[in-house]
């Protein structure tokens, strides 16, 4: 049996924590799209975000760490203020970008 401690309070449910899976599934969808998007364009595929095909001049991998690096201080920011809706919806979105960049790498490779 463990001794209640009475000077800890619980973590409110909606609040977000940056252990939380939703947080640490976002970082991992990052690191999933900077890897099937320098494999995409290995294999002849174009860059489809403006923003990135814009600051490709410092180089591929240059220009998706420093989209990334931006992704992942909004993100923070959202987990600062206990948005975990918005990171739920960040989420699905690379999620989805993921397996678009698969399928393009699935076709590209054929």
């Amino acid at each position: 049996m463990i001794p209640a401690n009475k000077d800890r309070q619980p973590a409110p449910k909606d609040k977000l924590l940056f252990s939380d899976k939703a947080f640490v599934s976002f970082l991992f969808l990052q690191a999933l799209d900077v890897i099937t998007t320098m494999l995409g364009l290995r294999l002849g595929a174009h860059e489809g975000s403006l923003f990135i095909v814009r600051i490709m001049n410092f180089g591929t991998l240059p220009a998706l760490l420093i989209a990334k690096v931006i992704s992942i201080i909004l993100v923070t920011t959202a987990v600062a203020f206990a948005r975990k809706r918005l990171l739920f919806r960040l989420n699905v979105w690379y999620a989805s970008l993921v397996t678009w960049n698969l399928m393009v790498i699935f076709l590209a490779s054929r």
